[in-house]
């Protein structure tokens, strides 16, 4: 049968998009809907906007550290309603940039819910379309456990949007999202508490690193409660917050911020019209090419709940596109060796094997590692430390895993990664001469490893 669409996708994020505009490209005549805004979670309230914040926030020991160079400053002063509007507007040019690029590839945007009618119908805006395969990639959305006064709590949907900055902020839970919006917050001025339920956060990071930024966040005078978790949320009078623990304790707060998981968004999508089934988590069942029970229908992204990041989803949009229109150029996503960054104050990146995972798996590992005080604070009265560490095969001599705590961490494994991915060896990174005089060379000099 002639279908009015090769491809239709249910969501304008960073996976849908990229699958959209390369199908396009390889001659497929493609739809896209979406119903809040271009872009998705990353662009509008994830990692884009969030990350433009930690920089807001970094400025705090920015002047802090100036004096050390000379530098005097009158009392600095924060606006957040600056922020948040510049913040604004820079996600408004990106939505017009994800127009532009889906509208030039030659896709079609329906702006609206849409939902599937059958194996090879959607509908949106009260008209139906058909279409040979249905991609969804309609991402996931944050949610609020039903305790007794939830409603007076906000996730980072929110947060985004605040008209002002809290005073007194509880951040709840234990990833990387509470970890970068507790920095957010605290850097910013707030009188900030992260509060986890387990005895220590970023739960399958490295263990030196958790700890290690557990040490440089109660340096900064960030209120860290681990095995501790809310029994209610009552308003008081006054607006603010009574927050009582399964303790007994109480404490008191102006946000409560709730950071504890992400659910997949699926809801009114129809997916009862279809055989598609989901695990037991929620998210979308796929098989290795994103086929779900529904052989017509795929997905991708957060919905999957594989890797939930933003460059996996991308990759992961790309193979739908080659496999379905460009097969000759098709290559499966390879899942190992995915770097990735906490926007924490300080930062970390890592990439390859924690020291668990690699014992775990029965590897003889050597471990390097090295704490110092970057030379940019040498000047100045901050005592944060860095951390770099290396997780290495005794056996083959390749690096397994690099992971690091402190400035720019990201910026510096991304690096990196493309050595682990390459097969990099330990005597390969000290065979590297070093950018002198970096953090960053520290890789490179580690020769004596501190346990095996």
């Amino acid at each position: 049968m002639a279908y009015d669409f090769d491809l239709y996708v249910i969501g304008a994020g960073s996976g849908g998009v990229r699958a959209a505009r390369f199908a396009a490209g390889f001659g497929a005549k493609v739809a896209v809907a979406e119903s809040r805004y271009l872009g998705g979670t990353c662009v509008n309230v994830g990692c884009v906007p969030k990350k433009l914040l930690v920089y807001g926030a970094h400025f705090a020991e920015d002047f802090e550290q100036a004096s050390g160079f000379g530098w005097s400053l009158d009392e600095a002063q924060f606006d957040w309603a600056t922020l948040i509007a510049n913040k604004d507007r820079e996600i408004n040019r990106l939505n017009g940039i994800y127009r532009n690029l889906l509208v030039n590839s030659g896709v079609t945007l329906h702006e609206g819910h849409a939902k599937i009618v059958d194996p090879h119908q959607v509908e949106i805006n009260g008209e139906r379309f058909t279409a040979r395969n249905i991609l969804i990639a309609t991402g996931g959305w944050p949610q609020i456990p039903e305790i007794p006064g939830h409603e007076h709590a906000i996730s980072s949907n929110q947060a985004f949007f605040l008209k002002e900055l809290p005073k007194r902020v509880l951040v709840v839970g234990g990833g990387y999202i509470a970890v970068e919006f507790a920095g957010i917050f605290h850097g910013l001025g707030a009188e900030t508490t992260l509060l986890y339920r387990g005895e220590l956060f970023l739960r399958g990071f490295d263990g030196s690193v958790r700890k290690h930024l557990q040490e440089e966040l109660t340096k900064r005078g960030m209120d860290l409660q681990f095995n501790a978790d809310i029994e209610r949320i009552d308003k008081q009078a006054d607006g603010s917050l009574k927050v009582t623990l399964k303790d007994g304790r109480q404490l008191e707060a102006d946000c409560v911020f709730y950071a504890t998981g992400r659910r997949p968004m699926l809801d009114n999508l129809g997916l009862e019209n279809t055989g598609v089934k989901l695990d037991k988590k929620g998210f979308v069942e796929v098989d290795e090419l994103y086929q779900t029970a529904e052989p017509s229908i795929l997905a991708l992204g957060d919905v999957i709940g594989r890797v939930q990041l933003t460059p996996v989803a991308l990759a992961e949009g790309m193979a739908v596109a080659r496999r379905l229109f460009k097969p000759e150029q098709y290559r499966p996503v390879d899942y190992k060796m995915i770097p990735t960054a906490v926007f924490s104050l300080p930062n970390i990146g890592t990439v390859g094997l924690t020291e668990e995972e690699a014992r775990e798996a029965g590897r003889d590992v050597q471990i390097f590692e090295s704490r110092f005080r970057p030379m940019k604070l040498t000047l100045t009265e901050c005592q944060e430390r860095t951390l770099m560490k290396l997780v290495v095969d005794a056996k083959t001599d390749k690096v397994l895993g690099c992971h690091m705590v402190g400035p720019d961490a990201g910026e510096i494994v991304q690096g990196l990664a493309i050595a682990l991915k390459a097969g990099a060896t330990k005597r390969d990174f000290d065979e590297t001469i070093g950018v002198h005089p970096t953090a960053a060379e520290e890789f490179v000099t580690m020769r004596t490893p501190v346990a095996g």
